[in-house]
């Protein structure tokens, strides 16, 4: 910052010592310490001040950008209409997707009921040689 040369700082130095003097000279540095400390802590609290207000308008700007966007987006895909007294989620939620097909092997083996008992369930499963084994490790076969 200040472009200060080595004979300069000596010259400075000498000049306070003959001012001064010895004995108050770690009295005046000491001072002169707590001055520049206070100087630097008040430009460090201007400069955040100054980069915050630039953060927060930077941000104002994506906000704005971002409602573009989105009245955008919303333009081109329509929500459909709400019914009496239904909000626009609401009525999203009651959008019909196609449904997927199932495999019928899986869905035959699906459970219709939820588990309340707690207990695992067994699970049948179709073994390489062609035979149901249920996870407690019996053959369907061997129940019948």
């Amino acid at each position: 910052m200040f472009d200060i040369a080595p004979s300069e700082l000596l010259l400075v130095v000498i000049v306070a010592i003959v001012v001064i003097g010895p004995k108050d000279l770690p009295l005046a540095l000491r001072t002169a310490g707590r001055w520049i400390g206070k100087m630097r802590r008040v430009s460090n609290h201007f400069r955040m001040g100054i980069e915050t207000m630039i953060r927060e308008a930077e941000m104002e700007e994506m906000e704005r950008k971002w409602k573009e966007q989105n009245a955008a987006i919303m333009a081109q895909h329509p929500m459909p209409d709400a019914a009496e007294g239904q909000t626009p989620a609401a009525a999203a939620d009651q959008i019909m997707l196609p449904l997927q097909p199932v495999d019928p092997e899986i869905a035959a083996h699906a459970p219709t009921q939820p588990d309340v008992t707690g207990t695992t369930p067994n699970v049948t499963r179709t073994t390489p040689n062609g035979t149901l084994e249920t996870s407690d490790g019996t053959d369907e076969a061997n129940k019948a």
